[in-house]
């Protein structure tokens, strides 16, 4: 891993709370990702599964974690599974966990080749009324793939057909959506490596740049700083790309006059950070572009304020298209009759600005909760309003990433340079 060790006593805590909420006599499992295929014998960059190392800390393909935390013998209520590696595998693929390594990186005693398990599972189940199992049940989720958690499932339910069995997602992602300090920490570390970037695509930038140019500069300093990847696939969109939520072709190049809208955030310790800046591609906003970009920081800033406790998704996105739609107004994009005339389904606002204004940020870059539960404190967010003008050119999103507190909210990019002034002094220093 190109990031620093994060200390076992985070995944402990993290186990600790997840213990006391399963019900007596239980047992909860969780797979590894699996090494993704490509074609021939190639393969995507392993990603880990996110609820396996929220509670374990383990980086690394084949594993499973098993918690029984009532199982009679104690060695057996935390027990950890890692592939056996040998000097074939060493020679070929590199160094692997050995069991001394798991057990440092999480905080489990007993840490066992993966040959074991089977046995040590038909061991613990013999003793144990319900068993937990993990499934993918973000609201976004539209896989058609098969992971290696889902074929566990089935082998699972087969091979063990009369016990009870729950779902462990609703837990988990009620754990996760709350943020252990230690946490904060490693999302504040990914969001001053996205900084680092930022700082660099000020001082490159002019008139005749590739967008590509651009997201090379940001991926030599992410890795340079030790990310592991962009949180995502990077959006560099110059001119009307400005204007495609999801645009990731970064293959225009950058004229004079134009606007570059950056949706980029770094990986780090599989943390996320998630960042848009809009610049000048000549170093100068003309006096539209301004104007709207001003409109959209009037927006974030007073949606910020509205990342509180107490406050919830639905209503807070419903208060902040009600500013967006003051803003709308006075830039003579919606008018009254716009307002009278909208259906309540999808308001004027929705013309100029279609996406919602906050998400939940960790170690998913869209982090899993219930979009009911209400905010408190430990909770991250994005912050990312928006006003697209297709027929003007003119695409506008600023996001920072938000930690609710007691008393309100820390901005976790409050050193990323955000307004337009700021911007055009550092792009003409």
């Amino acid at each position: 891993m190109k990031y620093l060790p994060i200390g076992q006593e985070l995944f402990t805590t993290n186990r600790n709370k997840l213990k006391v909420k399963l019900k007596p006599n239980s047992v909860a499992i969780f797979n590894s990702s699996d090494i993704m295929p490509t074609s021939a014998d190639g393969t995507l960059p392993f990603k880990q599964d996110p609820n396996i190392f929220y509670l374990s800390g383990i980086d690394q393909e084949e594993s499973i974690l098993l918690l029984a935390p009532d199982f009679p013998d104690e060695k057996f209520r935390e027990v950890l599974f890692i592939k056996e590696t040998s000097k074939e595998i060493a020679i070929w693929e590199g160094h692997k966990y050995t069991k001394q390594e798991a057990e440092e990186s999480s905080g489990i005693k007993n840490v066992r080749w993966l040959t074991d398990f089977e046995s040590i599972l038909n061991t613990i189940l013999a003793e144990s009324s319900n068993i937990y199992l993990d499934s993918n049940e973000h609201i976004r989720n539209g896989s058609k793939v098969e992971s290696r958690t889902d074929r566990f499932t089935k082998w699972c339910m087969d091979q063990y057909s009369l016990h009870q069995y729950e779902r462990i997602a609703p837990l988990i992602y009620d754990l996760r959506c709350v943020k252990e300090s230690r946490e904060i920490e490693l999302l504040q570390h990914a969001c001053d490596i996205t900084e680092i970037g930022f700082r660099r695509i000020l001082e490159f930038t002019k008139p005749g740049v590739w967008e590509y140019e651009l997201e090379a500069e940001l991926s030599y300093e992410f890795l340079r700083n030790r990310a592991t990847r962009f949180a995502y696939d990077p959006i560099i969109a110059s001119g009307g790309n400005s204007c495609v939520l999801h645009y990731i072709e970064n293959n225009k190049q950058c004229k004079s006059g134009d606007i570059i809208l950056f949706d980029v955030g770094a990986e780090y310790a599989n943390y996320n950070a998630d960042m848009t800046r809009v610049i000048p591609v000549n170093g100068r906003f003309s006096k539209r572009q301004r104007q709207v970009y001003d409109a959209v920081l009037r927006v974030k800033n007073e949606a910020t304020e509205l990342l509180r406790p107490g406050n919830a998704i639905p209503e807070y996105h419903k208060a902040v298209g009600e500013i967006m739609e003051r803003e709308l107004l006075a830039l003579g994009l919606i008018s009254k009759v716009d307002i009278e005339k909208q259906r309540p389904e999808w308001p004027a606002y929705k013309k100029y600005f279609m996406h919602g204004t906050s998400h939940h940020l960790g170690l998913n870059v869209h982090d899993v909760a219930s979009i009911y539960k209400k905010f408190e404190p430990g909770m991250v967010f994005t912050v990312e309003p928006g006003i697209y003008i297709p027929e003007e050119n003119i695409g506008i999103r600023l996001e920072d990433n938000i930690t609710i507190t007691k008393g309100g909210h820390i901005n976790l990019m409050k050193n990323i340079p955000i307004h337009a002034d700021e911007i055009e002094s550092l792009m003409n220093a």
